[in-house]
């Protein structure tokens, strides 16, 4: 069977198309080196009869880029650099959320503060009570803290009347929410907000883009003679990369789950190293080929991995079997939806340039090759992080 000629690019469109390319490995390198690490807060209210109380676990190095808690400047927050600003951080809480009960402010008055630990790092845990009127009605929440800084940041609100539960994510599109306190609004779980959140989540998570897109590289092509040449048609590649996104699907289905279930909750500092190695791998994969052929069964096992890091956040809400399962479906439908996109972009660009020197040269080589870099440099940021002190 005769190789597909591959055709030579005219000077100019190859001059503008390595400037784009150029451009887009620039942006993405200077993307900060976190780029999966994302800011989330939880809230969670029990509104008793004449009481309400509130509990909001705020991430210590959010509250270190919102006020400043690291008073020696030696790149550790400790629990006594954490007391001495405590007026400090109940004045930033305080003005950063806002109840109302039948249009009526709740005054909160501040209890305690103490510090827990969440997969992700140490928590400020920030107690809260407040008078409420004894009958059911609406209840609302405006909720302000950090989207000024940081508008990757979520709130997660578990709202507790009697033994009925409610959930809701607060953005910066959504600060302030209303809820019903009676019998016929319960258990409510806001299912379109966490498709929403799923695919925010894919979008916004770099490194899930990159690795994504590491194997999508070669998905149009095929390495002989070692070379990578292009495929003869585009049903083979399609399939190709049908196979990879459903094996990088299942994998971090199963991963999301047992996590959120709390079956298996290894340290997120180290699934965060392990995700960044994952796309340092199957982007220097593309360089030197190791795994050709087989590369779902890369996508499942770093499928595992990613995983991982999609579930801390669902975890921490400590939701009844049936509300988080919902919750999970709908988290996980968005993380599909946003993949699929992603895909649906990638594949007619790259299947209409396959046959260009310009793909394996330019776009396989050097994407590949700046996709190492940046992640890289992730790695060894987040292996090298000392934000903060587990204390």
């Amino acid at each position: 069977m005769n190789t597909p000629q591959q055709k030579p690019v005219p000077s100019r469109v190859r001059q503008w198309l390595g400037s784009a390319l150029f451009t887009a490995c620039l942006v993405a390198s200077i993307t900060p080196a976190d780029a999966h690490n994302q800011s989330t807060a939880f809230l969670t209210i029990h509104a008793e009869t004449r009481r309400l109380d509130v509990e909001w676990h705020i991430a210590l190095r959010d509250l270190e880029d919102a006020i400043g808690l690291d008073t020696d400047d030696d790149g550790l927050i400790t629990w006594n650099e954490l007391c001495s600003r405590r007026d400090a951080v109940c004045a930033y809480a305080l003005s950063r959320l806002h109840v109302k009960e039948h249009s009526i402010p709740l005054v909160l008055h501040f209890n305690d503060m103490l510090v827990d630990h969440h997969a992700d790092g140490a928590y400020a845990v920030l107690r809260f009570q407040a008078d409420r009127p004894p009958v059911a009605g609406t209840f609302s929440l405006d909720y302000g803290a950090l989207f000024d800084i940081d508008s990757k940041h979520r709130a997660l609100l578990r709202l507790d009347h009697g033994d009925k539960t409610q959930v809701a994510v607060f953005t910066p599109e959504h600060p302030d929410q209303e809820f019903e306190l009676g019998d016929n609004h319960s258990q409510v779980v806001p299912f379109t907000s966490f498709v929403r959140e799923g695919i925010w989540h894919i979008w916004t998570g770099y490194d899930h883009i990159l690795f994504l897109l590491a194997l999508l590289l070669p998905g149009v092509l095929r390495f002989e003679r070692n070379r990578w040449e292009p495929v003869t048609a585009a049903r083979p590649a399609l399939f190709h990369v049908v196979r990879i996104v459903t094996a990088f699907t299942v994998a971090h289905t199963i991963t999301l789950s047992l996590a959120s279930l709390g079956v298996l909750h290894p340290p997120a500092r180290w699934i965060e190293a392990a995700i960044a190695a994952s796309v340092v791998l199957a982007a220097v994969n593309n360089l030197r080929p190791v795994v050709r052929e087989s590369s779902w069964v890369v996508a499942f096992a770093f499928g595992l991995v990613h995983g991982f890091g999609f579930a801390n956040a669902l975890r921490a809400l400590e939701l009844q079997t049936g509300q988080l399962a919902l919750s999970l479906f709908g988290f996980n439908l968005g993380v599909e939806v946003g993949q699929l996109a992603i895909v649906a972009v990638f594949m007619p660009l790259a299947l209409s340039l396959r046959r260009l020197l310009f793909y394996p040269k330019v776009v396989l080589e050097f994407g590949s090759a700046c996709i190492a870099l940046i992640a890289s440099g992730w790695l060894a940021e987040r292996l090298l992080d000392v934000k903060w002190l587990p204390f």
